[in-house]
């Protein structure tokens, strides 16, 4: 008895299981082993300012200020409720200070280290409404303010002795700064109260990164079982982190992926079940799906080391895809005569799924040509994952099905049998009733492209739960907040000049304050002056308090006479107030207790240049935005950054560049198809065209705005849509009805996937669904009515119609 020697094909199928082996286990030691876990950091999808290192700094440091920060406000109408609900909050959290810590100790003796770095100073520093009253007040008016802080009880609160600060300067200034935030200490807590309520403010730091899935699993929990701690005492609790939302994120994606995936493969198990009666071919085609994501998460994890949460949300639509080589296969094998095996037919089909993978690749490929890193893993994902499925039917397939191996079903022989009643547009005996409706619809169509309105917002791109939302909106609100994505960045070729241009950019702002646009700024200039400041801050002070000038006696004298003390006394005082004029530098003052706020505002030196930030609070009017980047344009070194507005522009310009690329992808796809159906090859293009056409239209009367996620999803029409000109355009006329399921299986599995992606909460998916959703199923609908066997020969005639 004699062995067979194993064939070629058999030499690569073999071959390909050792890869598939080797995926397998670099996929269980990458996620099993090293327990890596996807990023759900949102901004990981969007462009970076890799041209601009400063602005780039910039960005990053007012979100890296911010995502590492949980603010609670615990509130009730009586204080010692919401003090007590602000404890039980924290006693809550004690025994997790490795997760989670609160930023803030006694303020007692905070505001004691918050002056220090201000004690040698004082009379440097003075508000505008300050120095525009040493430039005009009498000295006999400053002695009596003196005598005022002194005697009266109108002198306001004062930080330290009467004589560190007789004229209130110093305490002036800082009521001035205590005004930038509406949070004031009591009873050794931070606090803000609003309407009668009274809301402890507790500041919680994480103790590792927010966007990781293991910190949201474990900080989560632990902050929503203080929050229930805190209610047992206090009416209200308010939570806002940028770990709350990744995590209200994760949860959506993770649950939505676990659907997409087990919904579509529940709908192609069903639907291999109910065309073939049989496991195997279900079982061939899992196997191709199977290697295509393990080969898609392999070699994107070594491309780009982590993959994103929503590249496998968007992978599971793989799902729906890849399954099309298998069903091709088996339906053509099927349709085969028993004298042809499964190696001679793969050769004979082998054209036809190359076009086919081919098509879907430049669909998806089209959006690796994004500057968005999110899509471009997307792209490289979804490409990966077809390729390998791609391999894994050409190297298996052929040994594992055999012309014994299917038999078809009645409901399978039905539905190719419906094919025959499909209408022919360009002929046949109905044509007089179909081409009248085809150009009915068309104007309809045509219409609401007219109709079609256009929106690349950002904001429109997310979505958070409600009640996160709410939360957030009312602590900034409560805590006048600045916003991190809208700021200026100041660049200057020294720290004076930096500061020099954040006092004139804060001289240009203050009609805006006055305005209400804004409630004023944050700026490292609000606390440490210019050195140029700074010594016409002492000029001033001593020309209006110390020096006589044309008055019979300087300030300082004339309150010397009042409380009847000598000369000596007065010259003592003086003397004491120049003691206070040790410069302030930023580099002290960020270094302090006072500083620590402000920290993320001073970018310090980059290259040879040095930046900081001016940010803004109480901005909510954002139709005014253009009004604050034109108080930017004269001032040099002075840039107005709106990052939604960036990205947004960014938007914008790459749905168009992406409509080009539709249109470069239509041409270029012609012309593969053309090298083999020749001037037949508009025939598989014409389905995901119309159908194209037709799903914009109808988003333009339903008032769905167009934006890049649209165009995306037009893309990926059309490589899935030519597939199934491809199938008819290669079907001899008594193979269409095979054909014809092929087709229907195909687009059925993508039908399940992508409407399931269109009920995604995510907006990006949900549109992107949308459109694959209706432009599919019109595909489906409409290829039978461009490939009529009336309107060309036989695929296997080779001869052009």
């Amino acid at each position: 008895m004699t062995s067979r020697r194993p064939t070629l094909q058999g030499w690569l199928a073999a071959a390909w299981l050792l890869v598939v082996l080797l995926l397998a286990g670099h996929n269980a030691w990458h996620w099993l082993v090293q327990r890596a876990s996807p990023d759900t950091d949102i901004l990981a999808l969007l462009p970076s300012a890799r041209n601009d290192v400063v602005l780039q700094r910039a960005f990053t440091h007012m979100v890296d200020s911010a995502q590492q920060k949980v603010v609670v406000l615990v509130g009730d109408r009586d204080w010692e409720r919401a003090r007590q609900g602000a404890d039980a909050y924290l006693a809550s959290l004690a025994p997790h200070a490795a997760w989670l810590a609160p930023m803030a100790g006694d303020t007692t003796q905070m505001q004691a280290q918050w002056l220090d770095v201000f004690g040698g100073s004082r009379a440097l520093l003075l508000t505008d409404a300050q120095r525009a009253q040493l430039a005009s007040a009498t000295p006999q008016q400053w002695s009596q303010q003196a005598l005022a802080g002194l005697y009266g009880s109108f002198g306001g609160p004062k930080l330290g002795s009467w004589q560190d600060d007789p004229f209130g300067l110093f305490s002036g200034w800082v009521q001035e700064r205590a005004r930038e935030t509406p949070v004031r200490p009591r009873d050794g807590r931070l606090f803000v109260e609003r309407d009668g309520v009274s809301y402890v403010l507790l500041l919680l730091e994480l103790k590792s990164p927010a966007f990781s899935m293991q910190t949201q699993r474990q900080v989560v929990p632990l902050l929503a079982q203080a929050r229930q701690d805190a209610l047992g005492h206090a009416g209200q609790v308010l939570t806002g982190g940028v770990v709350l939302h990744a995590a209200a994120a994760s949860e959506q994606a993770s649950s939505e992926s676990a659907a997409i995936g087990a919904g579509s493969l529940a709908g192609i198990l069903l639907l291999m079940w109910l065309s073939f009666r049989s496991l195997k071919p279900i079982l061939y085609i899992a196997s191709s799906i199977a290697v295509g994501c393990l080969g898609a998460l392999s070699v994107s994890t070594l491309l780009f080391g982590q993959i994103h949460l929503l590249t496998l949300v968007f992978g599971a639509s793989l799902i729906g895809i890849a399954q099309d080589y298998g069903i091709y296969f088996l339906c053509a094998r099927l349709a085969a005569p028993a004298t042809l095996d499964s190696p001679r037919l793969l050769r004979r089909l082998l054209p036809s799924l190359l076009l086919m993978l081919l098509a879907a690749a430049a669909g998806y490929l089209g959006m690796a040509a994004t500057p968005f890193p999110g899509l471009q893993q997307m792209a490289v994902f979804s490409v990966l994952g077809l390729v390998f499925a791609w391999i894994t039917v050409a190297c298996w397939f052929p040994q594992l099905v055999r012309a014994d191996t299917l038999r078809t079903t009645g409901m399978a022989r039905r539905f190719g049998a419906g094919i025959a009643h499909w209408p022919d547009l360009l002929g046949g005996h109905a044509w007089h009733l179909v081409l009248p409706a085809a150009v009915a619809v068309l104007g309809l169509a045509i219409t609401g492209l007219t109709r079609l309105q256009v929106s690349d917002d950002l904001r429109a791109l997310q979505k958070s739960p409600p009640a996160l939302l709410e939360d957030q909106i009312r602590i900034s609100s409560l805590l006048d907040m600045a916003a991190p994505v809208q700021f200026y960045l100041v660049r200057g070729e020294s720290a004076e000049a930096v500061l020099q241009k954040e006092e004139a950019l804060a001289a240009r702002l203050q009609p805006l304050v006055q305005e209400h646009l804004i409630s004023g700024t944050q700026a490292v200039s609000n606390w440490v002056p210019s050195q140029r400041r700074q010594q016409d801050n002492l000029a001033l002070l001593r020309q209006a308090l110390l020096q006589a000038g044309t008055a019979p006696a300087s300030a300082v004298a004339l309150t010397a006479r009042a409380i009847d003390e000598s000369p000596q006394w007065a010259q003592a005082l003086g003397q004491r107030m120049l003691d206070q004029t040790r410069a302030l530098t930023p580099e002290a003052f960020l270094a302090s207790a006072a500083g620590a706020s402000s920290r993320h505002l001073w970018l310090g030196q980059i290259g040879a240049d040095h930046a900081s930030i001016v940010a803004l609070r109480g901005l909510h009017d954002y139709r005014q935005l253009d009004r604050f980047a034109a108080l930017a344009r004269d001032i040099p070194g002075v840039q107005w950054v709106d990052k939604v507005g960036e990205i947004s522009s960014v938007l914008r310009y790459y749905r168009q560049y992406m409509g080009w690329a539709l249109l470069g992808a239509y041409v270029a796809i012609f012309a593969l198809l053309s090298l083999r159906y020749r001037r037949r090859a508009w025939r598989a293009l014409a389905p995901p065209l119309v159908a194209s056409l037709l799903t914009l239209g109808l988003f333009g009367w339903l008032g769905q705005p167009l934006q890049l996620f649209h165009v995306l999803a037009a893309l990926l029409v059309l490589g899935l849509g030519v597939d199934y000109g491809i199938f008819l355009l290669e079907s001899p006329a008594h193979g269409r009805p095979h054909a014809w399921l092929t087709v229907g299986l195909s687009a059925t599995s993508a039908l399940l996937s992508f409407g399931l992606l269109a009920l995604s909460g995510s907006p990006p998916l949900h549109a992107f669904g949308l459109t694959m959703l209706c432009g599919m199923l019109l595909v489906w609908l409409l290829a039978p009515v461009f490939t009529h066997p009336g309107a060309h020969h036989a695929a296997a005639d080779k001869d052009p119609a």
